[in-house]
């Protein structure tokens, strides 16, 4: 089967993708032959494309996509053609129109939820499910600040809250995202560039601050996530949008109140085939009842690919992105 395939031979901006045409052969011992029909853009991508994370080059980019089944190989069980399903990290390369995976990596499609859908949503569903309920385990009544509110993650995060029984203070850039954060449930919008957002956080709290943040921007949010949270608060930091959290004095969390801060990867998370398949699981139950539900907020044409990371780095997306092939 032919395919296109996106590349990378060095790091740097946008217009190091490149791309190429590959002939993928028949699905081997345990492998599933994918036909893509949506993939979906995630912030990490643009790390693994800009040289925030090293990796080894040359690469494929991309970790999440869903499509159809073209052809299962020996050993598979669970799989036929035909099927669709979904795939998220930790292998890059999903920026293609076709793939070899492993049969593990893979979870079939329940009917109610679209390629689309699960392409924008699956991996960053599964690390909201991951912040919330496996490294913060929030409760109900605890009023939580979302930093990047609007955002891919943002937008799944407030709702999630939400169906948890949390009081959401979300922060954005613009009134056209604070609109979108408030009809995703947000209890309370700010406007991280105007606002003094820790004092209108405190004000909210009877000026205690939130038990919890979850600081997707980084080091451009890093001073006020540690001036909203409270005293042996937790601030979760599990984004770079603006800017790494870099030469931390440890001293700080303790000035601050004794506060906690943790940097959590998904796939720490995610480590064995039963963590991936429990977190997918509770990712459909939540679409699925409609506790959550995926804003596909721009599609592009898979080989638009660079002006998408242009777009989603710059701040001019809402929600989530995915490409077509």
């Amino acid at each position: 089967m032919q395919a296109v395939q996106a590349f990378i031979e060095t790091q740097g901006g946008p217009e190091v993708i490149d791309w190429r045409e590959v002939t993928l052969g028949e699905a081997g011992p345990g492998e599933v032959l994918l036909r893509q029909t949506a993939i979906g853009l995630n912030y990490l991508d643009t790390y693994h494309r800009d040289g925030t994370y090293k990796i080894p080059l040359p690469t494929g980019l991309g970790v999440e996509s869903a499509g159809e089944v073209i052809a299962v190989g020996e050993g598979v069980h669970g799989f036929q053609p035909g099927d669709r399903a979904a795939t998220f990290g930790p292998a890059m390369g999903a920026y293609a129109s076709a793939r070899l995976l492993s049969a593990s990596s893979l979870f079939k499609l329940p009917a109610g939820i679209d390629d689309e859908t699960a392409a924008a949503a699956l991996l960053k569903a599964c690390t909201v499910e991951m912040l919330v309920e496996r490294c913060a385990k929030v409760e109900a009544g605890w009023p939580v600040l979302v930093h990047a509110a609007a955002g891919g993650v943002g937008l799944i995060l407030v709702q999630w809250l939400k169906a948890v029984g949390a009081t959401v203070i979300g922060t954005v850039s613009t009134e056209a995202k604070a609109e979108a954060a408030r009809e995703a449930g947000a209890d309370h919008v700010l406007l991280y560039k105007s606002d003094d957002v820790a004092a209108h956080v405190r004000s909210l709290t009877d000026g205690q601050g939130v038990p919890v943040t979850f600081d997707g921007i980084g080091m451009a949010t890093w001073e006020v996530s540690l001036k909203a949270t409270a005293r042996r608060g937790l601030i979760v930091s599990y984004g770079n949008a603006g800017g790494p959290v870099t030469g931390v004095n440890l001293g700080v969390l303790a000035q601050n109140g004794s506060q906690f801060v943790t940097r959590p990867t998904l796939f720490d998370y995610y480590l064995t085939p039963g963590e991936r398949a429990a977190g997918a699981a509770r990712v459909f139950e939540m679409i699925e009842s409609g506790a959550v539900k995926i804003n596909v907020g721009q599609r592009y044409g898979l080989q638009d690919v660079a002006r998408a990371h242009a777009d989603l780095q710059a701040g001019r997306t809402t929600g989530s992105t995915v490409l077509i092939p």
